[in-house]
């Protein structure tokens, strides 16, 4: 035992508040540190709610594009149906009006065309009236022949019957089937075609002619159409389709060339 150990030591007993203060102080800013630690991983965690909900608003908005969208192509798709619709009807009606004029158009023109077939009939009829009443003055100009005579009367009673190509009569004719038939009245036998009968008989020039001389058109050996000079500057034939058995004058269709045969 120290010698001094029964002596009262008069040393101030150190402060036990220091350390108590220390230990608030760091209690302290341990809580703070703890309260800003948990705050900041609040903070921190904001982000990530959020990031977590925009999916759902994203999708949400992308169904109600969607939606718009479809609803607007819809709208698109029925306002072409009726666009195409209407005029589907208006080009129906353009048809209709188009077909109706046209029928019209074709009516009227059958109706023209039976209007002048019927006044085509009657003009032959008048025709033939005044050749029968003329017949005498047409024969007139022919040689004292009754041969010619026979020939002329067969080819006016002809007047007014079809041209057919290759009809022999007795309603329907073409041009060298009427010639051979009327100068067989005659007791002439004719050949059958134009080219054959432009080099018959004798050739006489289209100038010095007379009634019964057989008339042609082309070349002498290849006719393409043969008639009948009937006087007065005129002659009678089966003309084609259209006319049928006429008389016509030769200062319209002048002849090639002609040959007599009687």
């Amino acid at each position: 035992m120290s010698h001094t150990a029964h002596i009262p030591s008069h040393r101030k007993p150190r402060p036990q508040r220091v350390t108590k203060l220390r230990a608030g102080v760091a209690g302290g800013v341990l809580s703070t540190l703890a309260v800003a630690g948990t705050t900041g991983m609040a903070n921190a965690a904001e982000p990530v709610t959020e990031t977590i909900e925009m999916p759902t608003l994203t999708a949400d908005l992308a169904t109600q594009v969607a939606a718009t969208a479809d609803a607007t192509q819809q709208a698109a798709d029925a306002y072409t149906l009726q666009a195409d619709k209407d005029a589907a009807v208006e080009q129906a009606a353009k048809d209709a009006k188009k077909a109706k004029e046209k029928a019209e158009a074709k009516a009227e023109a059958e109706k023209k065309a039976a209007e002048r077939a019927a006044k085509e009939r009657a003009a032959r009829s008048s025709e033939r009236a005044t050749l029968s009443t003329a017949s005498s003055a047409a024969t007139a100009e022919a040689p004292a022949s009754g041969s010619v005579s026979a020939v002329i009367s067969f080819l006016k009673a002809q007047l007014g019957d079809a041209y057919v190509m290759g009809a022999t009569g007795p309603n329907a004719w073409d041009c060298s089937s009427l010639v051979q038939a009327a100068f067989k009245q005659a007791g002439v036998d004719l050949p059958r075609v134009s080219q054959d009968q432009s080099t018959v008989g004798t050739e006489v020039g289209t100038s010095n002619l007379q009634v019964g001389d057989i008339l042609y058109w082309g070349g002498k050996g290849s006719a393409y159409h043969t008639g009948v000079y009937i006087g007065n500057g005129q002659y009678l034939d089966a003309a084609n389709p259209s006319k049928g058995v006429v008389i016509q004058d030769l200062s319209g269709y002048p002849a090639s060339g002609a040959v007599r045969v009687l």
